[in-house]
């Protein structure tokens, strides 16, 4: 069968384009030309029965992706059932399986099969999990995975000795914070030897190919702070992502770039373009970004303020962030927030790149406010039951108007004043 990828090359449309199209209130052939150039990828691997297509890139709606997983100290599946049961009611795009710690084979199982939206992993935690820390352990992993349905993989391919070694050169001050790339750095450190995603990097592609999934460039070198924002490790890695993304194209794989991390504002616009410079446009995958280091319990906020520019200037895809962020596993409630932070951050980026209907929605919550229709203005919501609850809580004496302003209401009298003029 043949991947998203080769069949657009082809100029063959297929069933998820179409599906794509339809959502995007695009033409199908734009979402195919999309992926033959690389600046869209549709993570669909057949093998994940239920899933629902959805685009990422150029042209398209700013994507939502949710982390959820367990850990050692919270190894419940029954809890994370509920954190995707949270995430897909926010209406998240996407969901990763980030688990650490249980029965992890058992727990994704339940998780591909209970997720209608496409699933992304990181295999080398299972890697590491299962001590399989050797080349072939480590595309064994990847390969078990691709047969189950994940449809799309976070690798960490730019970790390679020439990338450590401007670490080395440029010292940080929060070194590597991706789980992903501390674990390949010092397994490069402790066997001497290049890392084997990008040593055989064919391999990895042969697999991808097989089953379809989207590879997801891994930023094991993101910053972590401010501080090391755009220093000579992150920008080496992204430059071998760009050589990569290229012979992954030519071997009819889809590829999404991730991308930082913690940026300070003024710094977030020249990245995203940077990226998309030496990535030949391919869709970007950003973690926030986070412009500021300072808000633990609060980084779902400082996510959104540095999502919205990033959107707006590259970014395609946003890795949400939650309240828990630098604290703990987030709980469901967590997940709830982080996503529909980050939806709020990907709409206001909607409005400014034109994507069909974001204005619009906008315009129609207006209407509704001017009308005070409360009943519509909750639907229109992003999170209604949060705007109903508060509204039942908070509510007015008089029907017409909100608490706030009561008989005062500014709408309500300026309406009046200007029938009578």
């Amino acid at each position: 069968m043949a991947t998203q990828r080769q069949s657009a090359l082809k100029g063959i449309v297929t069933l998820q384009m179409k599906q794509v199209a339809r959502d995007e209130g695009r033409r199908a052939e734009e979402i195919r030309d999309g992926i033959a150039r690389g600046t869209i990828a549709i993570p669909f691997n057949p093998r994940h029965k239920g899933v629902q297509a959805v685009g990422v890139g150029a042209g398209l709606r700013t994507k939502v992706n949710a982390n959820i997983g367990t850990s050692a100290d919270y190894p419940s599946v029954k809890d994370e059932l509920k954190k995707l049961k949270a995430a897909l009611a926010a209406k998240t795009d996407a969901v990763m399986d980030l688990s650490t710690g249980g029965d992890i084979r058992a727990i994704r199982k339940k998780i591909l099969a209970a997720c209608p939206r496409p699933l992304g992993t990181v295999p080398i935690y299972q890697a590491l999990v299962d001590n399989k820390m050797t080349a072939a352990g480590m595309f064994a992993v990847v390969e078990e995975q691709a047969k189950e349905g994940v449809d799309f993989m976070t690798i960490h391919c730019g970790v390679t000795r020439r990338s450590i070694e401007k670490l080395k050169q440029q010292p940080r001050l929060m070194e590597v914070v991706s789980r992903g790339g501390a674990a390949l750095m010092q397994w490069i450190i402790e066997h001497d030897r290049e890392n084997p995603f990008f040593q055989d990097f064919d391999w990895l592609l042969e697999i991808a190919a097989r089953y379809d999934v989207t590879l997801s460039l891994g930023d094991g070198m993101r910053p972590g702070s401010i501080i090391d924002a755009g220093d000579q490790a992150q920008l080496e890695e992204l430059k071998i992502l760009g050589d990569l993304t290229k012979r992954a194209w030519k071997a009819g794989v889809q590829v999404i770039i991730e991308g930082p991390g913690h940026v300070p504002y003024d710094k977030i616009a020249e990245q995203m373009r940077l990226e998309k410079r030496l990535c030949h446009g391919a869709p970007f995958y950003v973690l926030g970004p986070l412009p500021t280091d300072v808000a633990p319990g609060y980084d779902h906020i400082t996510a959104a303020i540095g999502g919205t520019l990033a959107a707006t200037t590259g970014a395609d895809f946003l890795c949400y962030v939650t309240p828990t962020e630098h604290l703990g596993l987030p709980t469901a409630e967590d997940v709830k927030e982080g996503v529909i932070a980050s939806r709020i951050a990907g709409h206001c980026a909607d409005i400014v790149k034109q994507v069909p209907g974001a204005r619009e929605w906008d315009k129609k919550m207006s209407k509704a406010r001017k009308a005070l229709n409360w009943g519509k203005q909750i639907e229109l919501a992003i999170d209604p039951d949060k705007a109903r609850q508060i509204h039942r809580r908070r509510k007015s004496k008089a029907d017409d108007v909100c608490s706030m302003c009561g008989e005062f209401c500014a709408m309500k009298i300026s309406s009046v004043a200007l029938k009578k003029g």
